[in-house]
């Protein structure tokens, strides 16, 4: 039994032996296999410490146009104003018996729907077309009234007003029930037409809500839209609003707990909130001092005075042993299509070779 462990040990010893002259298996690369002599020149190595991180983000961004688009919320006035394109009913009342704007017995009298015309006015019989726009429908009411007195002194005025095509605002998708919502006031708010169109729908996954306004774009996360009141800006006539996923990602690879694509749940992501997002290294594998965060920029945005990345193809190295390197790491900020690597330690393999050896030993000894 004695020699069988020997040749037990003697065995794993060759064994080990040979693998000194190969490599081992491993999910990611170590080190200076990226940053080492044999990088081609058009790649370059960015060491991230607290004082190179502020340079490094005053450069351009990379894959997209560094920041969301949004605004700072307008406040809406008290009550409504009218529009453009809102719909009026106006219903008459006389209680004479000769009113000109009542038949024989009749006290009121509804008239048809009039839409405002573009430019602010309505008709009103008897009395031609009657500037409204920017009333509030009391307001048009009391001027319609005035307008009508010297032909009917003792009519009173009824007004109703709806909003009109262009007093709408469309809910597009990733909501409940898509569809046209009139504005039933100038006070509502884009979280408010969301709610009114049943809510985002839970299959949108990292939700982003896109408002197209004037043929611009403006894009919020849903995330940030429930955290900040401010950016919960009002809707107005014509908006269109979509909730669609958050199409920006980084891709995290080697030695962490997990290797996948990571969509963006916010606007800005840091170095090291990209690895807690996937569960932070492997310890057995993983070298704190060596994570890489590989980057491409457009070719028009190279500068050789350091106010623009020295190449179109940066590796951004950072050693989180170092408190200089975690704070950043903390600041510096992830761009779309990243990959964040964590690369392999070339000690802990050697590490693990030596304790299998050691295990070994104790089987003799257990043997003897």
């Amino acid at each position: 039994m004695k020699m069988s462990a020997l040749r037990l040990v003697a065995a794993a010893f060759v064994g080990l032996s040979l693998l000194g002259g190969c490599t081992l298996p491993r999910g990611g690369p170590v080190a200076y296999e990226i940053t080492g002599d044999a990088t081609p020149e058009d790649i370059k190595i960015e060491e991230v410490t607290r004082a190179s991180v502020k340079e490094i983000e005053r450069w351009p961004a990379a894959g997209w146009h560094g920041h969301y688009h949004w605004f700072s919320r307008q406040p809406g006035p008290a009550s409504r104003a009218i529009l453009p394109g809102d719909l009026i009913t106006l219903t008459i009342w006389d209680n004479q018996d000769n009113s000109l704007l009542l038949g024989p017995e009749q006290r009121s009298a509804p008239l048809r729907p009039e839409e405002v015309a573009l430019d602010g006015t309505v008709f009103v019989p008897y009395v031609d077309n009657i500037q409204v726009k920017g009333l509030t429908p009391q307001q048009a009411r009391e001027v319609i009234q005035e307008r009508l007195t010297p032909i009917a002194p003792s009519a009173q005025v009824q007004i109703e007003v709806k909003s009109g095509r262009r007093n709408s605002a469309d809910l597009v998708t990733g909501v409940g029930a898509p569809g046209t919502y009139p504005l039933m006031d100038r006070n509502v708010s884009i979280l408010s037409l969301i709610a009114q169109g049943g809510g985002v729908n839970e299959s949108v996954e990292n939700p982003l809500v896109r408002l197209m306004r004037d043929g611009k774009a403006y894009e919020i996360p849903v995330d940030t839209l429930y955290k900040d009141p401010a950016k919960n800006v009002i809707v107005r006539g014509g908006d269109q609003i979509l909730v669609e996923e958050e199409e920006r990602f980084f891709l995290a690879v080697g030695a962490t707990q997990e290797e996948r694509q990571v969509f963006f749940h916010k606007e800005y992501i840091s170095a090291m909130e990209a690895l807690s997002i996937v569960g932070g290294l492997i310890d057995t594998r993983a070298n704190p001092q060596g994570i890489l965060i590989l980057r491409q920029y457009r070719p028009d945005a190279v500068r050789a005075d350091r106010s623009g990345p020295p190449s179109s193809h940066v590796v951004f190295l950072f050693d989180i042993t170092k408190a200089d390197g975690v704070f950043g790491a903390r600041n510096f900020r992830i761009q779309p299509n990243d990959i964040v690597m964590a690369s392999e330690s070339a000690v802990k393999p050697a590490q693990a070779v030596i304790a299998l050896a050691g295990s070994l030993f104790a089987l003799n000894n257990i043997f003897e």
